[in-house]
């Protein structure tokens, strides 16, 4: 009666779940369960219709109610909401660990199928594929995670950085390196051994993790990308004009355009204005120094769902700030791809994006820019198929509530596409970056 292919599979494949043998125009519920985080179980339900040949499938069909509108095959994942209020870790306890949703249907209890019955199944979401191996960094001051491929190699790599809730990002390394990557990801605050703030960032401490991983990976052709989101998606394209020897590629996150402070991830006893990155033991100008026109009000004193994004254009608005603040993208050695969001309630990362690809543009950049910019999607764009539906949230630093603005349906898109396109773009730049390769060995 009901089926799931494939049964088990990475998180970004879709699954097609159907339901055979049923009576015509029959209504049937269709219910999802996931245990995320701490075992949390998240959950999402939707009714149906059967058609002519007594079927229903997702991949075809949307439901008349539930979670979710509109025809979507992993709907009764992206609308999942957990049953505990405020929960908002979507993936499992273990670092990299798979994901089990439940899948039950229900049928019965109305004319023509009087007596009520279940039908049950379930499929497996992995972050890490086949072959893939798990080794925890703590070289050289180093605090991160290193998932390498399947396979001897030599691999591309990828760095990736976390945002203002800091952290090491386990689950985009383990899937990046399900696709061929060799992932880092890399902790530079509020994991062990380090600050609990993104105040005062010491830049060199990228240095040492980009020199680590090219000497202890040999990646490629020395193929090292950065991929961060949010203020890793500020930090990628700093450390790309830092460091441009080191950078091969920039996948910037609803990035920023401009040095921030410190916000809301600052150490409280240096303030959310004080810097948060410090670079040959000088703070890095932000774009909150001298600024006349910035102002926290809109964000301190605005209406509830609060948006830190209302806060921050008013610092666009002083045009000296943001150019002494503005992160110098020209000198990035490679391609650049931006995702971003119009309806981002956390910082306008649209028009960030649209500053950073205006200012390739007038330098002439030599190498490839991709900009995704997600019509109604919010900050929180990461990859296929995890729910979307937690818009308003706690800062996991400074505890503030916001929101980070889209909606469930659109934020699940942007999830989709942007994977899509990042995969495409990184294979676009290993390919250009072994093709210059072996044109220097002709040479």
């Amino acid at each position: 009666m009901l089926s799931i292919t494939p049964a088990d599979a990475l998180i970004d494949v879709p699954r097609r779940i159907a339901v055979d043998g049923l009576a015509p125009g029959e209504q049937i519920e269709v219910a999802s369960c996931t245990l995320r985080g701490p075992g949390v179980p998240w959950r999402a339900s939707a009714r149906f219709v059967a058609d002519a040949q007594g079927t229903v499938d997702l991949t075809r069909d949307a439901p008349v109610d539930g979670s979710y509108e509109g025809v979507s095959a992993m709907g009764l994942v992206w609308s999942q909401v957990p049953d505990t209020a405020g929960a908002r870790e979507q993936f499992g306890a273990a670092p990299g660990a798979a994901l089990r949703t439940d899948i039950t249907v229900r049928r019965g209890g109305h004319a023509g199928v009087p007596d009520a019955s279940e039908a049950y199944g379930g499929f497996v979401q992995r972050l890490a594929g086949e072959g893939v191996t798990r080794r925890e960094v703590r070289d050289e001051g180093l605090v991160g995670t290193l998932y390498m491929p399947a396979g001897p190699g030599p691999h591309p790599a990828v760095m990736i950085l976390n945002g203002s809730g800091g952290g090491i990002n386990e689950p985009r390394a383990a899937l990046y390196a399900s696709h061929g990557h060799a992932a880092f990801a890399l902790a530079y605050f509020k994991a062990p051994g380090l600050s609990d703030y993104i105040s005062a960032t010491r830049l060199e401490y990228f240095e040492t993790a980009l020199a680590w991983l090219h000497r202890t990976v040999k990646p490629l052709h020395g193929f090292v990308a950065l991929s961060g989101q949010s203020r890793g998606g500020e930090l990628v394209l700093l450390l790309g004009t830092l460091f441009p020897e080191s950078v091969s590629a920039v996948v910037g996150y609803v990035p920023g355009a401009v040095v921030h402070c410190a916000q809301n991830a600052c150490d409280p006893a240096l303030g959310r204005e004080g810097p948060a990155w410090i670079f040959r033991s000088q703070p890095l100008p932000h774009v909150w120094e001298n600024n006349r026109t910035a102002t926290w009000a809109p964000w301190d004193e605005g209406p509830e769902p609060r948006r830190h994004a209302d806060a921050l254009l008013t610092a666009l608005q002083d045009p000296e700030a943001v150019e002494r603040a503005r992160i110098r993208v020209e000198r990035i050695r490679g391609p650049v791809m931006l995702l971003s969001a119009t309806d981002d309630g956390s910082w306008p990362s649209s028009l960030y994006s649209r500053m950073v690809t205006e200012r390739l543009a007038r330098f002439a950049h030599p190498h490839a820019v991709e900009h995704l910019d997600f019509e109604g999607a919010g900050h929180s764009i990461l990859f296929p198929y995890v729910p979307t539906t937690q818009l308003g949230y706690a800062h996991p630093v400074s505890g503030r509530r916001s929101t980070s603005g889209g909606t469930p349906a659109n934020n699940a898109r942007a999830d989709e596409s942007s994977w899509q396109g990042v995969l495409s773009f990184l294979q676009q730049a290993v390919a250009a970056r072994t093709a210059s390769s072996g044109d220097k060995h002709d040479d």
